[in-house]
């Protein structure tokens, strides 16, 4: 037989042979699920949640490429293209408006990432159990505090009347503006979220920590290993696939900041430091209802969002083989 009939006949052969592979497998995954019905019915719901709620208004990104009127809808709205985004990049504002959200993100990851892992860290070190459900209900509770209540706390306390102002002008002329002047607005951003979300975010730290071999502190306290040794070398290593994971989604979020406390904590005086990309969004696509041009920056944001996402998955996923995806 020539050899070009020859592998045209072993071509259709094997191309007959895998066509039984994936009617078998499409079987067993209709067997398995007429087997395990009862968990896709539960499951139901929330893929249903996210379509209605995530997927399906994707359709609406595309007015940030119009000049969208609720009059004429969507569809019969004008096509401008990237001009929206042009707009927003060569507007004087851009650059302050874009570095203040970097600046609170960047600060919020670096200090605030580390801060419930030592949280949970040091609450495994807690032998007493009803020491330690009293100190976890203290450090949880700002969490479930109302960031408008948060606000309002933050004006009360560092007014030029508060209790912190009583203190310090003790040793100072006059009472500090702390709400008025933008060099500390950062720093007053940073640590309320801080205070506020730490110790909630360390639940998931401390779950993982209850996977953590007993037999290996008592090996490592027989060995002469100290506490902060058996801490590195022991429960960090627990905690390292748990760090990886919630680390790429921490730099995948880095451009959403968060718009109500923003918003809230900001005054006419500190407006240079505390006006982020949400903010300036919700008063030029609301409050102007210039509604292609909010879509459009919302878009931008999402778009460096997830590329940070993928290109911090990829790293993470070479130096330690943990990954989202």
């Amino acid at each position: 037989m020539p050899k070009d009939l020859s592998s045209s006949g072993n071509s259709s052969v094997n191309v007959l042979n895998q066509i039984p592979k994936k009617n078998k497998k499409k079987t067993e995954l209709l067997k398995y699920i007429r087997k395990n019905w009862i968990l896709y019915l539960f499951l139901s719901p929330a893929v249903l949640s996210v379509l209605i709620f995530n997927y399906i208004p994707m359709y609406g990104v595309v007015i940030a490429f119009k000049d969208f009127s609720p009059v004429r809808g969507i569809m019969a709205s004008e096509w401008v293209g990237f001009s929206h985004f042009t707009n927003f990049m060569q507007s004087p504002n851009f650059l302050r408006i874009f570095m203040n959200t970097v600046q609170l993100s960047a600060y919020e990851l670096l200090i605030g990432f580390p801060i419930p892992i030592i949280l949970a860290l040091m609450l495994n070190q807690v032998r007493r159990s009803g020491i330690k459900k009293n100190i976890q209900l203290i450090i949880y509770a700002p969490h479930f505090i109302s960031v408008v209540v948060i606000g309002g706390m933050i004006f009360m306390f560092l007014s030029p009347a508060g209790p912190l102002n009583a203190i310090l002008t003790v040793f100072l002329d006059r009472p500090v503006a702390f709400m008025s002047e933008p060099n500390y607005f950062r720093t007053i951003f940073v640590a309320s979220g801080i205070w506020q979300a730490a110790g909630f975010a360390s639940i998931i730290y401390v779950a993982a920590l209850s996977n953590s071999d007993p037999q290996l502190h008592d090996a490592a306290m027989i060995d002469g290993a100290s506490l902060l040794q058996r801490i590195w070398h022991i429960d960090v290593q627990v905690l390292k696939p748990v760090m990886a994971v919630l680390f790429i989604l921490a730099v995948g979020g880095i451009m959403a900041v968060g718009f109500e406390k923003a918003y809230l904590l900001q005054t006419d005086m500190n407006l240079p430091a505390s006006e982020v990309i949400e903010t300036y969004v919700y008063k030029r696509g609301l409050q102007a209802a210039d509604w292609s041009f909010g879509a459009a920056v919302g878009l931008f944001l999402s778009i460096i969002n997830l590329m940070l996402l993928i290109t911090v998955n990829q790293v993470v996923k070479k130096l330690k083989g943990e990954s989202l995806f």
